[in-house]
């Protein structure tokens, strides 16, 4: 039999984890060799033991996904780290793979799709899926002369102007049904499209392009 690909899984849930270790559980040619419920858990793993692939949520607390998967990738570039996240492809796929990601997944995605991706991550390719390989390539092609609020996903350009007109991430979430950390999320990644730094840039930014009423 040939080596099985030792998985580490890093996810905040147990419900997750377990899920994912009864998935691979059933794959002979892989095993869940250890899990970490944080990211500073999944950096510490990391350098401990002997790793094939790391299997890691985009939100954890203690260290988001992305700041774990910068410092593993620093620490340990030839280690493959796929990011499975509960967000769709278009709010963070693109920043992981930036980050050096060797893949991304959505947790909708199927069980045999998971496991084609990390295999196709341990044999040192990457893996996107096809809507994501779409997507790459209009980022690539996209006019980069519209204004930057312009390229914002619909609910971050909602956080966008709810902040801009002065309401509190609180209130935001509780407008939209969503929880705060979710909005907090919104919030920083369109801080990063628009090379914003703060809550008065970006109400300053409203202002200027006539986005507050």
């Amino acid at each position: 039999m040939s080596k099985r690909i030792r998985v580490m899984i890093a996810d905040d849930h147990a419900i997750v984890r377990q899920g994912l270790r009864q998935i691979l559980s059933d794959i002979e040619d892989m095993e869940v060799a250890g899990e970490a419920c944080n990211g500073v858990e999944a950096l510490q793993l990391s350098r401990d033991g002997q790793w094939d692939v790391v299997l890691m949520d985009v939100s954890m607390p203690d260290r988001n996904g992305i700041d774990a998967l910068k410092l593993i990738r620093k620490e340990q570039p030839k280690l493959p780290v796929l990011i499975l996240s509960m967000y769709p492809e278009e709010q963070y796929a693109i920043r992981a793979l930036k980050a050096g990601a060797a893949g991304y997944l959505t947790k909708q995605s199927a069980p045999e799709q998971l496991v084609t991706a990390i295999r196709q991550v341990a044999s040192g390719k990457k893996y996107v899926s096809a809507s994501l390989a779409m997507e790459l390539a209009d980022a690539i092609g996209e006019d980069t002369d519209r204004p930057l609020h312009e390229k914002l996903s619909d609910r971050e350009y909602q956080t966008l102007c709810m902040i801009a007109s002065g309401k509190t991430l609180t209130q935001i979430a509780d407008e939209l049904n969503l929880s705060v950390k979710t909005i907090s999320v919104y919030r920083a990644r369109l801080l990063e499209k628009m090379r914003l730094r703060n809550n008065a840039e970006l109400t300053h930014y409203g202002l200027k392009f006539g986005l507050v009423e």
